[in-house]
């Protein structure tokens, strides 16, 4: 540290990776932001004029009857959804990839106390056929009774719903008196690769209560846990304060929001991601050795490589191994991926299976 008080710098700022749209910075729009939000004192813990503000944008999005709560992250936000649209003996069902199954540490489980009833899935979508496999037993007192079901928007394995199959699986569930609850880390991305308004992959599909992601998409931090139809929760205001997500200067996490969404920002950003990935399976698709596995329908390519291959490129530049039996590895874009990046990439692999 300086005599200042600013810090030195610790990374090198050139260094590029393909692990995860969390590894890119902060968008500059998002920094002003917060330091035109920094100035002067606020009431504390969203009683704030940012946070009033902020519903009326999320209303600009998803209509007059959402209310965005303000969240420090992901998990934070899907566990405080599901367990507001839960009874304490309520299960979810979900696919066997989804995050909330995958990648929250069991949270769902533990801080929310939800059984989660998992469908194996070739893309990572459910479908009516497939939640009915788990959507059964309401009169059995042995059994979790399964009440919401909740689906990724993008899916862990880069695919999409399209605003007709979110609508299907709302109204199967709805005839059979569950909720529907959106995980939407990267539903920025898929509306951008949809062509489509944030609401129609949501309200008007029958969605009843979204996680909506910011970190992905530009921001410092944060998410926010929408609530789409008031009818399908229970105080989620407590319920925030006790699993830990109720932020003292939430006027930060307001703030950014109004910066992604106020503008479209939001959409510029997801749409660059999504076309980088496209260029990135664009440039290795026909390299001999690379095996593009999936669809790239948004910011996610997934590809299958020699092992030595992945071994020696991960030395170069940051990305995930999946599936180690297959040797299936998950490349992500971000924001700021560039054209040059993708291209430097491509080559390195290229390079390898040289």
């Amino acid at each position: 540290m300086n005599g200042q008080g600013v810090i030195s710098r610790l990374h090198d700022p050139t260094a590029r990776g393909f692990a995860s749209d969390n590894s890119a910075g902060v968008h500059p729009d998002v920094l002003a932001a917060l330091t035109v939000a920094n100035e002067g004192h606020q009431t504390a813990y969203g009683e704030d004029v940012y946070t009033a503000h902020l519903q009326h944008v999320f209303r600009q999005h998803f209509g007059d009857r959402a209310t965005a709560y303000p969240v420090f992250n992901g998990t934070g936000a899907n566990v405080l959804g599901l367990q507001a649209m839960s009874a304490p003996w309520g299960a979810v069902v979900c696919a066997d990839s989804a995050h909330i199954h995958t990648d929250e540490a069991g949270a769902p489980e533990k801080v929310a106390g939800l059984k989660l009833l998992t469908v194996p899935t070739l893309d990572g979508k459910l479908t009516p056929a497939l939640i009915e496999r788990q959507a059964w037993g309401w009169d059995d007192e042995h059994r979790a009774q399964p009440n919401v079901v909740s689906i990724s928007q993008s899916t862990e394995l880069g695919t999409l719903y399209t605003p007709e199959e979110t609508a299907a699986v709302c109204a199967w569930a709805h005839d059979r008196g569950m909720l529907v609850h959106v995980d939407g880390a990267r539903l920025a991305n898929a509306a951008a690769a949809l062509g489509v308004p944030l609401r129609a992959l949501t309200t008007d599909a029958g969605v009843d209560v979204l996680s909506f992601g910011g970190t992905k998409n530009g921001m410092l931090y944060g998410e926010a846990m929408v609530v789409l139809n008031p009818e399908a929760v229970r105080s989620p205001e407590r319920l925030r304060k006790s699993t830990a997500q109720l932020g003292s200067k939430m006027r930060f996490l307001s703030a950014q929001f109004i910066a992604l969404l106020e503008s479209d920002l939001w959409l510029r950003n997801a749409r660059h991601a999504n076309e980088m990935a496209q260029l990135l399976a664009d440039e290795v698709r026909d390299l001999p050795g690379v095996d593009i596995v999936r669809p790239v329908q948004a910011n996610a390519v997934f590809a299958v490589l020699p092992p030595e291959v992945t071994a020696r490129l991960q030395k170069r530049f940051r990305f995930y191994l999946r599936d180690q039996s297959s040797g299936e590895v998950r490349w992500m874009c971000a924001y700021d991926t560039t054209e040059g990046d993708v291209r430097a990439f491509a080559a390195a692999i290229a390079e390898e299976l040289a």
